[in-house]
This record gives C-alpha cells, sequence and structure tokens, in this order.
C-alpha cells in the first residue's frame, strides 16, 4: 500500500475550513482507491483539542511536542489564532523541528505567519490571505509576500492564499503524488468545478479592496464596474466625480489602497476573467466588452497579472468541469 504521512498543525482558533479542506481532499485517494492515500494526523499543542474560530472543538491526535520524522508533508492551518500561535515560541519552535524532517512543508492561509517566524520563509516568496497580506510583508520583510496568487510554490515549501484555495493546493499535492487522473477523480469528487493551477490568482472582487464608506469613492467605483468599455482613465473619472485627477487619487489610496487606475484595471481583468470561464465569447469579444483595445491588450494584462494567458485560462477551467 502506497501512503504518506501528513501531518496536520492546529492551535486554539484556528480554522475549521482549512483543516477540514485539506484532509477531506487528501482522505478522497484512499475512498477512490483503497491501495493509495495519506496518513493523516492533526498534531495540536500537547494533544489537546482546539477550539476553532467558528466554536467547534476538534480532538488533537498526537501531541505537536512529541511528534517525529519522517513526514511526507507538514501542514501548518491558517486561523484567527494564527498570531498567538506565531508567538508561541514553543509551538513555533516544535514548526521548525518537524520541518527539518519533512519532505515538504506547506501552509494554510495565515498559517504563513507561523512559517515566518519559524524562519521557513526567510529569502522566499509566500502568499497568505489577502487580508493579511500587508501586515505580513511589515512584520517579516524577509519574506517577498505575493497576495496574488491562490498558492505558490518556492523549493520544497508551499504556501496558500486562503481557506479554499487549501484545495487546490490539496489538489495539487495529490496529482504530484498520484498523477493527474487521480486528481481530476478527487476534483470530480468534492465537486469543485476547476482545478485551479497555483499561478492563477484570487480573481474575484471580494479580494479586492472593500467598497468605500465615501460616497464619491463608492460612486466612481459604481461606475467603473458598470461601464468597463467606456473611458476609465483617471482624468475621466476625476471629471465624472468633479474633482481633480490628483485629488481623486489621493482619496482612492486614502479609501481603497489603491490609485484609480488600478482599480480599473482589476476589474476589467476580473470581469475578462468570468466571461472566459461562464460564456463561449471569442478572447477579442471578452477583450472589448472589458475595455481592452485588443484581444493582445487582454493578454498581456492577464500575463503580467495572473501569470497565465487568457485562452489558458479557459482552457483550465474547461477541462476541470
Amino acid at each position: 500500500m502506497n501512503r504518506h504521512r501528513v501531518l496536520v498543525v492546529g492551535y486554539d482558533d484556528a480554522e475549521l475550513l482549512d483543516i477540514a479542506c485539506v484532509t477531506s481532499t487528501l482522505h478522497a485517494v484512499h475512498e477512490i482507491n483503497p491501495d493509495l492515500g495519506y496518513d493523516l494526523t492533526l498534531a495540536t499543542p500537547g494533544g489537546r483539542p482546539i477550539a476553532c474560530s467558528s466554536g467547534l472543538v476538534l480532538n488533537g491526535q498526537a501531541a505537536l511536542e512529541r511528534a517525529k520524522g519522517p513526514i511526507g508533508t507538514l501542514i501548518v492551518s491558517g486561523g484567527l489564532g494564527h498570531l498567538d500561535a506565531s508567538r508561541d515560541e514553543r509551538l513555533v519552535g516544535h514548526v521548525r523541528r518537524l520541518a527539518r524532517e519533512s519532505e515538504r512543508v506547506a501552509s494554510l492561509c495565515t498559517g504563513a505567519s507561523v512559517l515566518a517566524a519559524a524562519g521557513l520563509l526567510d529569502g522566499k516568496r509566500a502568499t497568505t490571505h489577502w487580508h493579511f497580506a500587508e501586515r505580513m510583508a511589515q512584520e517579516y520583510p524577509a519574506v517577498t509576500v505575493d497576495a496574488r496568487p491562490i498558492y505558490v510554490r518556492d523549493g520544497d515549501v508551499y504556501t496558500a492564499a486562503g481557506v479554499t484555495s487549501a484545495l487546490d493546493l490539496s489538489l495539487s499535492f495529490i496529482e504530484a503524488d498520484f498523477g493527474a487522473d487521480m486528481a481530476r477523480w478527487v476534483s470530480r469528487a468534492m465537486v469543485t468545478y476547476l482545478h485551479r493551477p497555483g499561478n492563477q490568482a484570487q480573481m474575484s472582487m471580494f479580494t479586492a479592496a472593500p467598497a468605500a464608506d465615501h460616497g464619491l469613492v463608492r460612486k466612481v467605483t459604481d461606475h467603473v464596474t458598470e461601464r468597463l468599455d467606456a473611458d476609465l482613465s483617471t482624468e475621466a473619472l476625476a471629471r465624472l466625480a468633479r474633482v481633480s485627477p490628483r485629488h481623486l487619487t489621493r482619496l482612492f489610496q486614502m479609501h481603497l489602497r489603491q490609485t484609480p487606475g488600478r482599480f480599473v484595471r482589476q476589474a476589467r481583468l476580473t470581469a475578462a476573467a468570468q466571461l472566459l470561464t461562464t460564456t463561449d465569447l471569442p478572447v477579442a469579444r471578452v477583450a472589448s466588452r472589458c475595455g481592452f483595445a485588443s484581444a493582445e491588450a487582454l493578454r498581456q494584462a492577464f500575463v503580467r497579472e495572473y501569470g497565465t494567458t487568457p485562452s489558458q485560462y479557459r482552457s483550465v477551467a474547461s477541462s476541470s468541469v
């Protein structure tokens, strides 16, 4: 029997969905083929039960302090308790120790802060939940934090962006360990419509800045999302708002932490990604509807922002349905 040992590290106020996404997805391999699979263990401080951020309690299966290698994959969960966990010297020390005995190391969502505190991300590119990325970059300057991808691999260290991206990371592990066919079967079993590659960005508007409370900024952002094929230059938006381009830029940076131009580009790319996966429109038509001058302009923007072309993105989405 081909089994791969996985140790998941949990702690109080961990995110239950982080843990469930990875353990349920990996366990599905054994359900599909009893001769294959993973030996899954939840390790907690002292082996004690942990209260997840949702209030539900999970029983620890092993004491983190007594866990030993060899380990195939060491995974640190995220959750609201990640700050306390990253400041717990004993917990961080054991994660550092176990990482030396593991073939690969991963974090889910804000669990990246634990890996960073252990020094396991120094000099590496990593991702985390988009809402925490800026803070993590400030606290751990030795880490190159990239909030765009759903997961990042740098050597034998993997970091997932947040919550359900754990499912995507798990599918990539299954593909590496047991092949693409098994990953596709698990994807179907999990009823996930898309096995997304790691360099695909978090392409939904919810990953952008939240809606602004400022009335004028909200008026402009609503105009942008409703008229993507219009003239959305900063100058044109400033005329709409009846302020100077400089003042509009200042308002956007204050309330959305980005420039008007950046907001427009992200809105257009998000809409294009949605059309690519939900319609059969030619790429040129998608580009036109979303305000890009040509299919080539859309392609260049897609590659620059997400590391993949519109056609490749559509192909992955279509083949995974």
